[in-house]
Order: C-alpha cells, then structure tokens, then sequence
C-alpha cells in the first residue's frame, strides 16, 4: 500500500485548549436541503451523479449560483457527449423540483438556467489519468489536506450539536413534504443548537434557534407551536432548554425566502457538512465534485477510518488528517490524533490502518466504490453521520473495518 504515513502527535494550541477544557459550551448550526446555498449543493451533485450513471469514471467539477428566477452553472467535464446541456439543465430542474420550490421568484418550471460547463483541463487530466504526468500512478486531483472525525456523543459517532441541529431540519422537511406542515413551511430553513458540556460530556441545551420559511399568513405564535414539536422529538430526555431560550423565527415573519431573499453558492456551507466546528476542516467543499478529487474522496476515507477507529473502542474521539499532492498517488501525510481518549498509541494505529485501507486516491474509490451516482443525498442534513444503504450512498458510514482492526490491535 503506497502510504507515507506521518506521526505528527504534537496538538495544536487550540486543540490542546479544547483538551484540557471539561465544562464548556459549544454551538453549531445546520440548513435546510431549501437554503440557497444547498439548492446549489443539490443541483451540482445532480449533474455529478447524471454522469457518473453512464460513465463511472466521468471527471465533473460542477460550481452553481441561484438567484432570484436564475441557476448558472459553471466548471469542467469530461464524461459522454450523449449528455447534453438539456440534460444538465433537465437535472437542475428536477433537483429544485424535488426540493419544493414552486414559487413566484423562484419556480423548478420557469427559473433561467444556463449551463456555462465546459472541458476539463488536459493539464489536469494528465495529473489524474493513470499511465500519464510524472507519476505514473492515478494521482489525486489536487493538492489539499482533509480531515475526519468521530466521537462518541451521539450513536451515529458525529458530535452532539450539528447531529441534533439536522434532525431538526430533517423532521421539518419531512413534514413539509408529505406531514402535518405540507402547505405550511415553505424549503428554506436553519437550526442552530447550544449545547452544556461538564466533564467534556454534553449534558443539556441551553438555547435552540429554528428559523422556517412559511406561508403568508401565519403569526409568529402558530410557526412557534407548530416548529416546538419537530425540536422536542430530536433533543434526549432532560436536554431541553429553558422556553426562553427557545427562539423560533425570531424576527418574526420569515415569507421571503430561497433565492428571492438570498443568493446561494457551491461549497459554502462546508462547516454544516462536516462536523459543526467541533473538528478541523480542510477547506474544500465537497459538492459537484467526483470523487478523483481529493478534497471529496480523501475526506470521505478520513471520516471513514476514524469511525472505525471509535467503534472499535480504541478511542472516545479520534481526529484523522490526510494530506495529497495533484498528479501524486500517495498521501503526503497522515495523521491520527485521539486526544488523550487513546487506548494504543496513534502510531499503532496508522500502521493497523495502512494495512487495511490503501490510501491512494484509486485505492480509496475502489475501497469505497466511490465511482457510483450516490452523491445527491449527501447534499444536505450533513455528509457524516448518515445510514449507509444498499445502492452505496454514504459508504464511508460503515464500521466493517472494527473486527479487522481488533485482530490487528488486539
């Protein structure tokens, strides 16, 4: 396995703060699938798995904007020339379709759509393309260092505040559409959880802010009584706060919303991706991107082994950082940090999970069969701490690397 693997266990000053700091409070926010920021997540993950069906190694960097009746899509491809700009364009109608947005301003049938797509770059392609560039391994499609994150504060191993902050949002969306809210909350929506740790451990809400979209017509007061529900479900016995710390729509009308009170763009919500500012991100944003990118592919793998890591029971939280250079095949660095919850060293670990995992960027798509049309669910409610399904999505969910870790580590 071409790893170069990386020991670097000395924390950060901000890590160290965090380590040493028991009882605090931490926040993180979550948006709905409606936002404008994840309409455009949405649509440039459409156009990604509408080429990845018909061509699994299709190279597509897709970057959107919304604005008031407007989508532009703009990036490179190099997939089939039997997709046509209808068809992307087709996909885009159908991925705000799907949303819910049918209104004035903003309508899946009637918004303008251009598709300013063109060619990949043969200097890139070169990079990637194996048998080709400097190394003639299949190298990563750029530079960049990403992380992944597990800890044991929810049973989906993702921190507390951003797990409970989407299921907020996910219950309203699911209500909107097919529940007692359809007609009632329109698609544009943001959750923001505060939580109270002691001993490091979250122990109960202080504050939960719900901003929804709604109908014309409905008071502050009924948005209230009908949001309540959907934050007293998700939140654990004893966590709810105070009824003034609860804030719903607090400004007190919230028509206005989408792309008519807000333009949106590809990536810009990457801290509501990962893990809510309770781990590092790298900076690249994952959506419209196929998985030859190792902004996308790498933190995938990231999150994958230091899930695995936690349910095995080596650590209560694990840190993972992968770092990659354009057109070169092995990781540059890699990085384990269980933050003093370890119950082997971090150096033990690396080399358990260089065994397992070939950290290439091929290895990591063929490992986590990658090359599929999966990626329009992970466009919202979060690309961590979600239920791997049959079809593949979020394959890098599974915890089918703990047996083998345990024969290894003991």
């Amino acid at each position: 396995m071409q790893t170069n693997t990386v020991q670097a266990m000395p924390q950060d000053s901000d890590t160290q703060t965090k380590t040493e700091l028991k009882d605090y409070i931490f926040t993180s926010e979550s948006v709905s699938e409606g936002h404008p920021d994840k309409i455009c997540d949405r649509i440039s993950d459409s156009v990604l798995d509408l080429f990845l069906s018909q061509q699994p190694d299709a190279r597509v960097a897709c970057e959107t904007l919304v604005t008031t009746d407007t989508v532009v899509l703009a990036g490179e491809l190099r997939g089939p020339d039997s997709i046509t700009k209808d068809d992307i364009e087709a996909a885009a109608r159908q991925a705000i379709k799907d949303i819910g947005y049918e209104q004035e301003g903003f309508h899946h049938e009637t918004v303008n759509v251009q598709v300013l797509l063109h060619k990949q770059s043969v200097d890139i392609a070169q990079g990637v393309d194996e048998g080709t560039g400097v190394d003639t391994n299949e190298g990563a499609g750029d530079q960049g260092l990403m992380f992944g994150y597990a800890c044991r504060e929810t049973d989906a191993l993702m921190p507390a505040a951003i797990h409970y902050s989407h299921e907020i949002l996910r219950g309203l969306a699911d209500a909107r559409k097919n529940g007692d809210l359809k007609g009632k909350i329109e698609p544009d929506a943001k959750s923001q959880v505060t939580l109270e740790y002691r001993d490091d451990k979250p122990v109960r809400a202080t504050s939960v802010v719900v901003s929804t979209q709604h109908a014309e017509g409905l008071s502050q007061d009924e948005v209230q009584e009908m949001v309540m529900p959907y934050i007293e479900r998700v939140l654990p016995e004893g966590f709810m706060p105070s009824e003034e710390e609860i804030y719903i729509n607090p400004t007190g009308r919230f028509v206005i919303g989408g792309p008519v009170g807000d333009a949106g763009l590809t990536g810009r919500k990457i801290i509501v991706d990962t893990y809510g500012g309770a781990a590092p991100h790298g900076g690249g944003a994952f959506s419209g991107k196929d998985p030859t990118k190792v902004d996308r592919s790498a933190a995938y793998a990231a999150r994958y082994l230091a899930k695995n890591v936690v349910a095995a029971g080596y650590a209560d939280g694990c840190t993972i950082q992968l770092a990659y250079a354009i057109g070169v095949s092995k990781p540059l660095g890699f990085y384990v940090n269980t933050h003093g919850t370890g119950s082997v060293p971090e150096a033990e670990i690396i080399k358990a999970l260089s065994q397992l995992v070939d950290l290439s960027p091929r290895g990591i798509r063929e490992h986590l069969e990658l090359n599929k049309a999966i990626y329009t669910p992970s466009s919202s409610y979060g690309h961590f701490g979600r239920t791997p399904t049959a079809e593949g999505h979020f394959s890098w969910e599974k915890t089918d690397l703990v047996d083998k870790l345990q024969a290894i580590l003991g």
